[in-house]
């Protein structure tokens, strides 16, 4: 019987929008943004800070010199909470504790953020990648690459290199493999076809849970 649905998803797919409607449809809690608002508030850093660090990795030269940082923020009189404190690492440390945290209250959705590698032994976790045809995915982000200024394939490129490298540096995995997740889905049937298919399954899961318990 599950109790939680993770959602990974490439950038562009429709990810996001396919776990709203999965969480609508099953009257459960949607952790996507709301996730990144309590990150804020337990690391107690504005959520545009948050935002910077979201599913992205510290550069090589960033956790190198820490220390000097700390230093130069303090002689600057730069607010360190927020310059350096905060940082991808304490991002995905502060994520993690909450995923489990949410999870273990059950009845949710989680949108990204390595929550299918931190549930990964979790027994109520259903598991989903989303992803979709490359002229689908520019088309979905086309509008925010323009505001951006930024051509939306790259955009695409870099957003998704960047989860991959959270994925590899904090659990050491390959997001895409196929083995972290009970469904691989294309976004290609529609965002309402496929938050439906995903739905059913849980839904279904727990028609049969039921049944074994009552020796039906």
């Amino acid at each position: 019987m599950f109790r939680v649905v993770t959602v990974s998803r490439e950038y562009g797919s429709g990810g996001s929008e396919i776990a709203r409607r999965v969480a609508d449809y099953l009257g459960w809690d949607l952790f996507d943004d709301d996730l990144m608002l309590r990150v804020a508030f337990r690391a107690e850093v504005d959520v545009s800070v948050v935002r910077r660090y979201d599913e992205r990795v510290d550069s090589w030269w960033r956790r190198m010199n820490r220390a000097g940082l700390w230093s130069a923020a303090i002689a600057s009189g730069i607010t360190a909470a927020d310059a350096l404190l905060f940082d991808a690492d304490a991002m995905a440390r502060i994520t993690h504790e909450l995923i489990q945290e949410v999870a273990c209250e059950g009845d949710c959705v989680i949108v990204g953020r390595g929550a299918q590698c931190v549930l990964r032994n979790f027994p109520h976790a259903f598991h989903v990648f989303i992803y979709g045809p490359d002229s689908e995915r520019v088309a979905r982000i086309q509008q925010r690459a323009e505001e951006e200024g930024r051509d939306a394939a790259e955009l695409i490129r870099t957003t998704d290199r960047a989860r991959a490298a959270y994925h590899r540096r904090h659990f050491g995995c390959d997001w895409k493999d196929p083995d972290l997740y009970q469904t691989i889905m294309s976004s290609e049937f529609g965002i309402e076809n496929a938050a439906g298919m995903i739905a059913n399954a849980v839904v279904d899961a727990e028609l049969a849970a039921l049944a074994r318990l009552s020796g039906v």
